[in-house]
C-alpha cells in the first residue's frame, strides 16, 4: 500500500511524555544527532520544505513533534541529541525524553535514524539502536548529507556502516540520503510503505 505524504500537516508539540495521548495508530519516529537532518528529511518526504521547522543551529528542537500523514499514521520528530554546546543538564533531559518515549509508546512502530554519513554510528545512535532492536522496534539508517561528499566516498561508508550493522541486526535497512539532492526518498517511501502494511 503506497502512502500519499504530501498531505502531511505539523498536528502539535510535547516537552514530556505527560503530554502523549492515547493513538489507536501507528508512528513511525525519526532521530538523530543535532543537525543530522531529521527535520529536513521529513520535509524531503512530505515534499513540504514547511512542514518541519528547520535550523542552522543545532540543538533547537527541545520538543517531540507530530505530524499526522493519514488518520491512523503519524510521523515523528524526535529532538537531537548530542549538541555539544547545550548543558549536561539540557542534554540529560532530553536523552530522557527520547528514551522515554521510544520505552513507552506502544503505538511506535519504527525508527528512522538520520546521521551524517561523514560521522556515522556515533555513541549515542548505536545506544539508540541497541535500544530500539531489545524494545522489537524496526529501524532504518539514513546516512545522510551524501551531496557533501563524492561517490566513492559515499560506497565506502555504506559498505563499512552496513558491515557493522548486519552483525547486530539483520533486518536493519542502510540507505544513502540526502535531503537537498532528494536521494535515497524512494528507498525511504517503500520501506515505511512496508512498515505501514506489517504494523
Amino acid at each position: 500500500m503506497k502512502i500519499k505524504y504530501d498531505s502531511t500537516f505539523f498536528l502539535k508539540s510535547i516537552s514530556s511524555v505527560s503530554g502523549l495521548d492515547d493513538f489507536n495508530g501507528i508512528e513511525i519516529a525519526f532521530c538523530g544527532r543535532s543537525n543530522s537532518g531529521k527535520s529536513s528529511a521529513i520535509n524531503c518526504l512530505a515534499n513540504n520544505k514547511k512542514l518541519s521547522r528547520t535550523s542552522k543551529f543545532p540543538g533547537r528542537t527541545k520538543l517531540i513533534n507530530f505530524f499526522e500523514v493519514s488518520k491512523n499514521f503519524r510521523l515523528v520528530d524526535l529532538p537531537g541529541y548530542g549538541f555539544s554546546k547545550l548543558s549536561k543538564l539540557i542534554k540529560k533531559k532530553l536523552e530522557l525524553l527520547i528514551y522515554n518515549y521510544l520505552d513507552n509508546r506502544k503505538c511506535l512502530i519504527g525508527l528512522v535514524v538520520l546521521m551524517d554519513i561523514r560521522n556515522p554510528l556515533e555513541t549515542l545512535d548505536q545506544k539508540i539502536i541497541f535500544f530500539s532492536i531489545k524494545r522489537k522496534i524496526k529501524v532504518i539508517i539514513l546516512l545522510n548529507k551524501s551531496d557533501k561528499v563524492s561517490k566513492n566516498f559515499q560506497k565506502k561508508q555504506l559498505l563499512t556502516i552496513k558491515n557493522y550493522i548486519y552483525n547486530i541486526s539483520k533486518f536493519i535497512k542502510v540507505y544513502i540520503f540526502s535531503s537537498l539532492k532528494k536521494i535515497g526518498v524512494i528507498n525511504l517511501k517503500n520501506e515505511l510503505n512496508t512498515w505501514n502494511i506489517i504494523k
